[in-house]
């Protein structure tokens, strides 16, 4: 789950500095956040 959070902000990231997706970046990141969150609320193993 976190090997997913950290692909997908690190694609955040490199969309920030290009520039040429857009809104689709910003949904990744929300995505990243959401997954992370629900690790540590859900407290389960992977």
């Amino acid at each position: 789950m976190y090997l997913i959070a950290l692909i997908l902000l690190i694609g955040w990231i490199l969309g920030f500095f290009v520039y040429s997706l857009g809104a689709l970046i910003h949904v990744l990141l929300v995505l990243a956040i959401i997954s992370v969150l629900l690790r540590l609320i859900g407290g389960r193993p992977v």
